[in-house]
């Protein structure tokens, strides 16, 4: 999949919280998930109160200018979004210059680019220009400011919308199992009018790695993998907040934002920081060039919703944050490079792969095993470094230690040492237990 080309037909929509570009994009979302996943769309009712927060309205702008009060138009939402700040209520004005000045924006450090603003809780108008625009503007003459928007409440106007697809083991969906070993949550948040590094590259990123899993399967017993998609912090706020139910069967969790610049990945670790969400994405990296930083280290995102108080799922957070177009009309798709996208799935697929497949096995059996008789026995010639190790191995089926656990412990590759626990499994010998969740009972 060209993930850059999927990119472009999601970059250009007005995104917002709620918008009918926001549900465009949800829209072009489902249709590139896999079928398996079945993605959906949830819809909440603005107003509606999710926690400590409340549904946010729908926006609508119809058209939104500025200019002289001799009709000379310096700017014009129709030509780019982020000419007026995100979430601007309706104003129609004739205005002096130190009436108009408080109300633009632009990004000194950019000159040329129009910036990004949003106004989503402390409602107030402004537009966003250039600087090169802002410094030519006269401070003598008088300017009519225009923003024709609308707020709507009811959701037979739309709503506040989500979308969130399962996929699972293979073999699909076996309630018992499945249950028991619980989910892992990708999420990227899809709101940012005009943006393409934030976040439409998170957004397809976690598509393709949505791809890989129907292509290649989780075995039987491992967790499933629920991607999500929505306005961020506020949306994955209200998703939880009406699937309440969900939080105690989540086990982990990547947020993924930013991947498609030409910059150094960057983790960011889990409120946890020592969880073992932590020492396997150390593990994954530990041969790449990368950033580590603490959790909710800026750009802070929805990880702070995802472990945060009273949900608690140990979540990361994937980024090539910082770079220099962020928030500005530079962040577009020139920035946007296809080998750095497919790096970042590259990466969070590698996380979920042992994540998800990992699980603690619990011994049944007592005294030494009989190897040979059971065709466990490990030829030294064959595998020297497991048949120096598989009595260490063996040594930790106390219900204690994890397959990773065990892995680091002994030194081994953790796909070598599942595999040789996996035989125990499979003759009955020991039982695999889940990877106990941090997650709250409701």
């Amino acid at each position: 999949m060209q993930l850059k080309l999927l990119l472009e037909k999601i970059y250009p929509l007005h995104r917002t919280l709620a918008s009918d570009g926001t549900d465009e994009a949800l829209q072009i979302v489902g249709d590139a998930m896999p079928a398996a996943a079945d993605f959906a769309i949830e819809t909440y009712s603005p107003g509606a109160s999710i926690w400590t927060w409340q549904v946010p309205e729908r926006y609508m702008v119809h058209e939104a200018y500025l200019e002289t009060e001799h009709g000379q138009r310096v700017i014009d939402f129709a030509d780019n979004p982020l000419h007026i700040v995100s979430y601007s209520p309706p104003v129609d004005n004739i205005l002096t210059w130190d009436e108009l000045e408080p109300h633009l924006f632009y990004n000194e450090d950019r000159p040329w680019a129009i910036p990004w603003h949003f106004n989503y809780y402390q409602r107030d108008w402004g537009f966003c220009l250039s600087k090169n625009v802002f410094d030519n503007l006269s401070r003598d003459a008088r300017y009519r400011a225009v923003i024709r928007s609308e707020f709507f409440t009811d959701p037979k106007d739309g709503g506040f919308r989500v979308g969130a697809g399962v996929l699972h083991p293979e073999g699909g969906l076996v309630p018992e199992a499945e249950a028991k070993a619980g989910e892992f949550l990708i999420s990227s948040h899809i709101c940012h009018p005009m943006q393409a590094n934030d976040d439409a590259a998170g957004v397809v990123t976690a598509i393709e790695v949505a791809r890989r899993l129907v292509e290649n399967p989780l075995p039987s017993g491992s967790l499933s993998v629920r991607f999500w998609f929505g306005p961020e912090t506020i949306g994955t706020i209200a998703y939880l907040a009406h699937n309440e139910d969900l939080i105690p069967k989540l086990m982990g969790g990547i947020f993924a934002e930013m991947t498609g610049n030409k910059n150094t990945i960057a983790w960011h670790h889990t409120r946890q920081h020592n969880h073992l969400l932590d020492r396997i994405t150390s593990h994954v990296l530990r041969n790449t060039d990368h950033v580590e930083r603490n959790f909710a280290d800026f750009p802070p995102n929805d990880e702070r919703v995802i472990n945060g108080p009273g949900v608690n799922v140990p979540c990361i957070s994937i980024n090539r944050w910082p770079y220099d177009e962020y928030h500005t009309t530079d962040d577009n798709p020139d920035i946007i490079d296809e080998e750095m996208l497919q790096d970042a799935a590259d990466i969070i697929e590698k996380i979920v792969r042992i994540y998800a497949t990992n699980y603690i096995p619990k011994r049944r059996f007592r005294g030494p095993l009989f190897l040979s008789g059971n065709d466990l026995w490990v030829d030294w010639r064959e595998n020297f470094e497991l048949n120096r190790s598989y009595e260490k191995i063996m040594m930790r089926f106390e219900g204690q230690h994890s397959i990773f656990d065990i892995a680091e412990d002994v030194g081994l590759d953790y796909w070598m040492v599942r595999e040789y626990v996996e035989k125990f499994r499979a003759k009955g010998f020991v039982e695999p237990l889940p990877i106990p969740g941090e997650a709250p009972e409701f």
